[in-house]
Parts: C-alpha cells; sequence; structure tokens
C-alpha cells in the first residue's frame, strides 16, 4: 500500500512539475532533484526551439508551391542569414552565461542591469546588417551561385530580411536572458506568438487574400518580420511587467559599458564558433549548387526537415547551459557537471529515436514539402544519410552548450573550426567534386563532423577546466 502511495505521489509530482514549466516556475536550480530542474527548465526550452523550427519549415512550406528557383531563394538567403544567427546566437551565449550566473549569485538587480546592455548592444550591432544586407541582397545572392531570376526577381526576399535582422536578432538575445534567468516560460510563450503570426500571414500575403493582393516570395519575407517582430514587443512588455527574475526599472536603464564589453568579450568566442559552424553550412550550399537548383532545392528542404527535428533538442541543450551557469554562480561545480551528463543521456535517447523515423520515412516527409520526384529522390537521400548521426549531433550540442553555459566560448569554437573548417569543407569538396562527383558524398561529409566534434567535446569536458571559467 505504502508503495502505492509513493508512485502516486511520484506521479502527481511529475504532472505538477510539468504544469508549473509551462505556467512559470520560481523554483530556485541551484538545489533539489536535478532531474526535476532539467525537466522544467527543457519543456519551455524544448517547445521554443519547436516555435523556432517551425519558423524554419512554415516559410519552405508555402514557398514551395511557387517553385525550385523560389525554394532555391530561400535556401540561399537561409545561408546567408546565419552569419547573423551566429551574432545572435554566439552574443545569446555570453548573456545566458553572464545573467544564469549573477541568477545563481541571487543579485537580480545586477541580472537586470546585464539584461539591458545585452538589447543595447543587439541593437547597435544589426544597424549596419540592416543597411548592407538590405542594399546589396542581390550581389550577396550573386556570390553564391545564384543566376537568373533567383537575382531579378527573388531577390527582395533576401532585402526584406536583412533590413528587419534586428528583430531576428532581439528576439535571440531577449530569450536568452529569460533562459538565462530561469523564465524559460516567456521565452516559449514569444516565440508561440511569433510563429502564430508567421503562420497566419505567410499564406495571405504570399498567395493573397480578399484586398490584400498576391505577394509571392516577398509576401514570405514580410510576414516572417511581422512575426517576429510581434514577438519582440511581447518580450519588452514582460521585462517590464514585475512578474519575472528579471524585472527591469528606471534604475536599470543605464549604459555600463564595462558590462557590455564583458558581454562582448565573453560572446566573442561564441560569435566565433557559430560564424565556424554556420559558415561551413555557406559553404556546403556552394558546393551543392554546383549540381543545380534541383539539388540544391532537395538539400535545402532536407536541411530544413534536419533543423524542425533538431531544435527541440537544442532546448535541452539550453537548459543544461542554464543549469551549468546558475551552478557555478552558486559555487556548486560538480552538480553543474552532473546536470549535463544527465541531460546528455536524455538527449542521445530522443534524437536517436527522432533519427530511426526519419530515416525510414524520409521520402514521405520530402512529399510534404514538394510533388517534383527529382528533388524528393536528393532530399529523401540526404535525410537517410545525416540521420545516421542524430546521436552524435544530441551529444555534440549539450557538450557544446555546456561550455557556454559556463562561459567557456572559446573551446567550442576551437573545436567546431577543427571538425567543420579543416575536416567537413575539404572533405565534402574532395568526395563530391574529385573523387564521387555527386552530392551525396556532401551529406557523409557531416555526419563524419559532428560525429568527431563529439568524440573531442567529450574528452575535452572531462578535463573539467571550464569550471574554473570566469564571467
Amino acid at each position: 500500500m505504502s508503495q502505492t502511495t509513493e508512485d502516486q505521489n511520484t506521479e502527481l509530482s511529475f504532472w505538477s512539475d510539468i504544469k508549473s514549466s509551462l505556467s512559470g516556475s520560481t523554483r530556485d536550480f541551484t538545489k533539489g532533484s536535478i532531474s526535476r530542474a532539467i525537466l522544467v527548465l527543457s519543456i519551455p526550452m524544448v517547445l521554443e526551439m519547436l516555435m523556432e523550427s517551425i519558423f524554419a519549415i512554415v516559410d519552405i512550406f508555402f514557398v514551395s508551391k511557387l517553385g525550385a528557383e523560389a525554394i532555391a531563394t530561400v535556401g540561399i538567403t537561409e545561408s546567408l542569414l546565419t552569419l547573423i544567427y551566429a551574432v545572435a546566437i554566439g552574443f545569446s551565449m555570453a548573456t545566458t552565461a553572464v545573467i544564469a550566473r549573477r541568477i545563481g549569485e541571487k543579485n537580480n538587480d545586477a541580472a537586470s542591469i546585464t539584461a539591458v546592455q545585452a538589447i543595447a548592444v543587439a541593437l547597435i550591432v544589426s544597424t549596419p546588417i540592416a543597411l548592407l544586407g538590405g542594399f546589396f541582397a542581390p550581389e550577396l545572392l550573386s556570390l553564391m551561385g545564384a543566376e537568373g531570376d533567383i537575382i531579378t526577381e527573388y531577390s527582395v526576399y533576401t532585402s526584406i530580411l536583412f533590413s528587419t535582422n534586428s528583430v531576428i536578432m532581439l528576439i535571440f538575445i531577449i530569450n536568452a536572458i529569460f533562459r538565462g534567468a530561469g523564465d524559460a516560460t516567456v521565452a516559449m510563450h514569444a516565440l508561440w506568438i511569433a510563429n502564430g503570426i508567421n503562420i497566419i500571414l505567410d499564406p495571405i500575403l504570399i498567395f493573397g487574400f480578399w484586398i490584400i493582393p498576391e505577394m509571392g516570395i516577398k509576401g514570405a519575407a514580410i510576414a516572417t518580420s511581422i512575426g517576429r517582430g510581434i514577438g519582440v514587443c511581447f518580450q519588452l512588455y514582460k521585462l517590464f511587467d514585475g512578474k519575472t527574475r528579471i524585472n527591469l526599472m528606471f534604475k536599470h536603464l543605464q549604459f555600463r559599458w564595462d558590462i557590455m564589453w564583458n558581454l562582448i568579450k565573453v560572446s566573442l568566442g561564441g560569435i566565433g564558433q557559430f560564424i565556424v559552424a554556420t559558415s561551413s553550412w555557406i559553404g556546403l550550399v556552394r558546393i551543392i549548387a554546383v549540381f543545380g537548383s534541383v539539388s540544391l532545392a532537395g538539400y535545402t528542404i532536407a536541411v530544413r526537415i534536419l533543423i524542425f527535428s533538431i531544435l527541440p533538442s537544442w532546448g535541452m541543450s539550453n537548459a543544461a547551459a542554464t543549469l551549468v551557469g546558475q551552478n557555478l554562480g552558486a559555487n556548486q561545480p560538480e552538480r553543474a557537471e552532473k546536470s549535463t551528463w544527465i541531460t546528455a543521456i536524455a538527449n542521445m535517447i530522443f534524437l536517436g529515436l527522432l533519427g530511426v523515423i526519419i530515416f525510414f520515412n524520409s521520402e514521405f516527409l520530402m512529399s510534404i514539402f514538394t510533388l517534383d520526384p527529382a528533388v524528393i529522390e536528393i532530399g529523401s537521400q540526404c535525410l537517410r544519410i545525416m540521420s545516421l548521426g542524430y546521436i552524435a549531433y544530441a551529444f555534440g550540442m549539450i557538450i557544446t552548450q555546456a561550455f557556454n553555459g559556463s562561459g567557456d566560448t572559446l573551446t567550442p569554437t576551437l573545436i567546431n573550426l577543427i571538425c567543420f573548417w579543416i575536416v567537413e569543407i575539404p572533405l565534402a569538396y574532395y568526395l563530391a567534386l574529385i573523387v564521387g562527383l555527386d552530392e551525396k558524398d556532401v551529406f557523409y561529409s557531416i555526419i563524419i563532423a559532428e560525429t568527431l566534434l563529439a568524440i573531442i567535446g567529450y574528452i575535452l569536458f572531462k578535463r573539467g577546466t571550464w569550471k574554473l571559467t570566469k564571467v
């Protein structure tokens, strides 16, 4: 009887944790059960990343109806935007690490002042990107190997997304503030709102509705920018409403150049880390482009599906980063390390199972987005090959984010440099263009590089030098 009662209490506690994770939790993550802390943080972070991945999938779903060149335009633009994502995500990592450390130290005022500095830096950085990208979109597409209608007809998509890059930057940075503070639910709600608006506006603006004219690919860019912009407005409201750990007040609205510089210093490794990783994707797109628009379209859709499946796992990785940062702030490095191993095992189980599903359903997944048999064949081949590396992806992303959560963004940068620039790109070029003359060899280079990243990450994390990082 007592065992039954204990089981019931465990079940009630489990559902209570899920409820609090979705509604917002005031739990102190430096105390109590690590597994429960991971659960409470991971659920909203996984859902947040799911919403971010839907951003990537919704546009391609509707744009795919406009033809292979429109799909290729989105693919090339996204590969260019990854440089913006690199800056946004790299700076987000620094923001999460510093905010988490201040929260772990129980210094909420310092965390709030840090939040203001992070937002200011995001606005400063996004301005020149908007001017350059907005004016020179056709030239950027041409550099990526695009030609014909992609440059003359569809470059407006690229121009709009670059011009409104501030909303991309802010939605990442402000969500990083909430994640570092442990208010992951707010970050989740922001992307729910942004994505919901994007889903509604995409078909209306692309194909036209009632008095709204058909805008084509331009409508997709406008819908995405409006959705993210409204999401940012919600984030700003939550920063000032007094119901989260970061409660901005007039006294926090000050420029602190020392804190800004600290954030920038910590973020340089993170930005470099993601520039290395994401520029490798640009290199892969450039290699794939040699095989023509059909191959590029298949690869673009397959990568969108890959992003859709993997981004929720980044939610677990972000939970690991928050736990590492807050526990280091509370002088509990062993608890930070244990949190990382538990999260890594959970993530490998999740992505491993997902990889099996994708492997056996690759053609069906591709057929959701296109009816072109040539595009389906190439994309499904890409999916089957990349799904073989899902367990390695899962472990690598947790270890990487654990380093980042500690404030050690340099180590993952060096790992990425070795795996992606020294191994992946040269290997893809050699296998696809020198030896095999086949785009599938590009896909094999991806899983080889990601597996190497997981192995090197494990070895360096076990050394424990990340526990001594100061931010």
